[in-house]
């Protein structure tokens, strides 16, 4: 290798370009999603970087996500800014969410959905298909997690209103599906992309369970929003079977938490109470702590200001709830079965 070939992630390229040229840094949540750095030593892994043929020396400096990565080329913006704060997406979330101690955890529903768990100061390796991940690095503190994607959430949504046309305004969704006593045993699995965590199973597609005279197209909306449940609870279980610590309250954010029915429904089914804080914008509030921990503006990570958050409680009885997850159950083997 001669030299002149820099490799790195999204973070990378920017530090990069707002340094000019002077800094080739990542952080280590960013870098533990590149399959290469070793997640205990949060240092790159020659063996891995050999296993990909990936030129370790090509690949940035490693630091924590409120480390100052650099200064700003003063031609930019006017001035040598310190560059801090830089996390992943998800990991910036739950640091937004103030979800920094083992068993907090955190869930985006967007047109996909991520769910990430707080599982403490040790990294945690899964056997139930879930992603091990750092949770952030800062201060001189360190977490890591575990984190379960969804392929499909607010895209079912989506689908029922451009593909079907089944409502004209996705705000609509919420009344539809309350207007029901119950599904009507209507199952969607949306697998429209395949299915995600803990299944793994990319050639499944979506299907429809349960479908009689009686079935319209309320059932498939609220057929939508219940499967936002369904697969959250797939992934709790997971995280169980995992031994991560219980969840007393599942934080929520993005788009689909609007919908009320949707988050009653999410904490009937996975039992757990759930907090939707008044400001979403979580990945951007968790880089701003960050960069503020690193300027010295904040002490530590802790120190936010208390919200009061909307909240739903579970009120689902446990006959109901197993009746419904072993239909949900019988339809994801019956999309996986004619994937096969």
């Amino acid at each position: 290798m001669r030299g002149e070939v820099k490799l790195g992630t999204i973070d990378s390229w920017l530090v990069w370009k707002l340094t000019g040229g002077a800094r080739h840094v990542t952080d280590a949540t960013n870098a533990s999603r590149t399959s290469l750095m070793d997640l205990a030593t949060r240092a790159w892994r020659p063996d891995l970087c050999e296993l990909f043929d990936v030129p370790i020396e090509g690949l940035p400096e490693i630091r924590g996500c409120a480390d100052r990565l650099g200064d700003c080329d003063p031609s930019l913006l006017g001035a040598a800014l310190p560059i801090h704060g830089c996390a992943g997406d998800q990991q910036a979330a739950l640091v937004g969410h103030g979800a920094l101690r083992p068993g907090d955890a955190k869930i985006t529903y967007g047109t996909g959905a991520f769910l990430v768990a707080n599982v403490g100061p040790a990294p945690v390796a899964s056997t139930s298909r879930l992603l091990g991940t750092l949770a952030y690095a800062a201060g001189g503190d360190a977490a890591w997690a575990l984190e379960g994607s969804i392929f499909s959430a607010g895209s079912a949504i989506q689908w029922l209103r451009d593909g079907l046309h089944a409502i004209s305004d996705s705000r609509k969704s919420e009344a539809m599906a309350a207007g029901l006593k119950d599904n009507g045993g209507v199952y969607l699995v949306p697998g429209f992309t395949g299915l995600g965590a803990p299944w793994w199973e990319p050639e499944a597609r979506g299907t429809i369970t349960g479908l009689t005279r009686d079935s319209g197209p309320a059932h498939l909306v609220r057929a939508a929003l219940e499967s936002l449940a369904y697969q959250t609870r797939d992934l709790l279980d997971a995280l169980a079977k995992d031994g991560a610590p219980a969840l007393s309250v599942l934080k929520v954010d993005g788009g689909v938490t609007a919908n009320a029915f949707a988050m009653q429904f999410v904490a009937d089914v996975c039992e757990v109470v759930v907090e939707r804080p008044a400001f979403q914008e979580m990945t951007a509030l968790g880089a701003a702590r960050l960069a503020a921990l690193g300027v010295g503006l904040i002490g530590d990570l802790e120190d936010r200001p208390v919200e009061a958050p909307a909240r739903w409680e579970p009120r689902m009885g446990s006959g109901e709830r197993e009746a419904l997850l072993e239909g949900w159950r019988r339809a994801v083997k019956a999309a996986i079965i004619a994937a096969r």
